[in-house]
């Protein structure tokens, strides 16, 4: 499963999560097709938001609207009671879900993925910005994104 923060404008307007360069990064980190990344059988996405919040003043998005995951997220998760595997995407789904065990910051939570594992594992946002993050954090491309495919590899096996 992969959880993020909401829907951006894009897949506002086309209704296919991650269909935008983020969801290209994405499916690049994690070695997924676009066939297997949108099979609903082998991938579950589920937003911390379910609509779009609007624009934010630095040209970004707003953040998710706090009533949707409380009100939402347990009554799905329930129909999922097989996941192998989630991916908390960004800062807004690992607060959600590692609570008082994630590090002082998002790049220190990262490093720190394999302390979350089986259940979790925690990336940054593949949005434009995260290019400059990786430029600054060579240890996510060398450290993490190999045993994220391997992971990934073993969640979606039959």
């Amino acid at each position: 499963m992969i959880i993020s923060q909401a829907p951006g404008s894009k897949v506002h307007e086309t209704g296919i999560p991650w269909n935008d360069a983020s969801g290209d990064r994405l499916r690049d980190w994690t070695d997924l097709s676009r066939s297997i990344f949108y099979n609903q059988r082998k991938v579950a996405i589920l937003p911390i938001g379910f609509c779009y919040p609007g624009a934010a003043a630095n040209g970004g998005d707003n953040p998710p609207r706090p009533e949707c995951a409380p009100l939402w997220h347990g009554r799905v998760l329930d129909h999922l009671p097989n996941l192998r595997l989630t991916l908390l995407v960004g800062q807004y789904s690992q607060k959600r879900y590692l609570e008082s065990g994630r590090k002082s910051s998002m790049t220190e939570t990262v490093k720190a993925f394999a302390e979350y594992g089986p259940k979790f594992f925690p990336l940054p946002h593949p949005s434009w910005r995260s290019r400059i993050w990786m430029q600054r954090q060579p240890w996510f491309e060398q450290e993490v994104i190999p045993q994220l495919r391997q992971a990934v590899r073993r969640a979606i096996k039959d």
